[in-house]
């Protein structure tokens, strides 16, 4: 089977993963098995995808469309040897709320796109002569802890979902924990996306969802597209960003590379250059900035799954969804 170019070769029978094997990013299981996989992935950037644009004030929808089209052109860019997915970044929340108060959205989205044109640019540097330079100037004690502080980012917006239903929660936690050591087969490996649809029924059944504006909403609709503007004033509140995103950028791939026995160095520019395209479009259309998510890189160290064609999925799968204003409201 192939998309766009890529092929990817069924993993044994496609429909089991041996102990001490794993789904390599040009292979992939029984699509049924493999589109359960995406939708993991997609369940797993949803909380820092829409936070990000929910505190900065942009709009959800966009933020997903521009989500889910970054993710297809970096699959593309990194020609699938790089199993990832973008998402929003935490690193554009304080700037793009800064350059807001004196140039509005517009000036912020400009300020998206030249972080962007930056990343893009360090890509093609790094390209073309290497990533030592970077390593020297960011080595792996660096670049891992900035990886593990943006996970640990995150920590706060938990805390407050699990304040706000902590029953709810606990079951969704526990839920977790037990399909994982329960369950040795494919149900073990997607224990996130069962979890997640186990606390969401518990939290109907408790009255914790309210469906008032999902009614009023409509079923299909365009997502909110913006122009930015561009004014020098923005530079720098987002040249830090750049160099934020670098590191981040190199950990996963790092990660990654470590987590499927890999070399990915040759491709280390490709994905930098991909991260800076994707946040230059959603830039352009009123999104907000992208980066590679731990969170995925999570779910494939859980699942042992590093195929590229589950990512094709999940960027498929966000773009769909970022079509329908009812579904939009129902995540909010």
């Amino acid at each position: 089977m192939s998309m766009l170019g890529m092929k990817w070769k069924l993993h044994g029978t496609g429909k089991s993963i041996k102990p001490g094997h794993v789904v390599a990013p040009d292979e992939r299981l029984a699509w049924p098995l493999t589109i359960g996989v995406g939708m993991q992935h997609v369940v797993a950037m949803f909380g820092a995808t829409f936070l990000v644009p929910i505190i900065t004030g942009m709009p959800p929808a966009t933020t997903l469309f521009f989500s889910g089209i970054g993710t297809l052109l970096f699959l593309v860019i990194t020609k699938g040897r790089v199993p990832s997915y973008l998402g929003s970044s935490f690193a554009f929340i304080a700037p793009i709320m800064a350059s807001q108060q004196q140039f509005g959205v517009p000036g912020a989205l400009g300020g998206v796109v030249l972080a962007g044109v930056a990343l893009a640019l360090i890509g093609a540097i790094v390209q073309k002569f290497g990533a030592g330079w970077i390593n020297r100037l960011m080595p792996p004690i660096v670049t891992g802890a900035i990886v593990a502080l943006i996970g640990l980012n995150l920590a706060p917006a938990a805390k407050m979902n699990f304040d706000a239903a902590p029953l709810t929660a606990v079951i969704t936690l526990a839920t977790i924990i037990l399909v994982s050591v329960l369950f040795r087969g494919i149900i073990g490996r997607l224990s996130i996306l069962v979890g997640v649809v186990v606390g969401y029924v518990v939290a109907m059944l408790r009255g914790e969802v309210s469906y008032d504006k999902m009614e009023a909403a409509s079923w299909i609709g365009l997502p909110h597209f913006q122009t930015p503007e561009f004014h020098v004033g923005v530079l720098g509140l987002f040249v830090p960003v750049v160099l934020v995103l670098v590191a981040e950028n190199i950990g996963h791939v790092k990660s990654v590379a470590a987590m499927t026995g890999q070399n990915l160095d040759g491709v280390s520019g490709r994905a930098l250059m991909a991260d800076g395209a994707a946040t230059v479009l959603a830039g352009f259309g009123g999104g907000s900035g992208t980066t590679t998510y731990a969170e995925n890189i999570g779910v494939m160290a859980a699942t042992k799954v590093y195929s590229t064609a589950a990512y094709w999925v999940a960027g498929i799968f966000a773009i769909v969804l970022s079509f329908s204003p009812k579904f939009g409201e129902l995540i909010a």
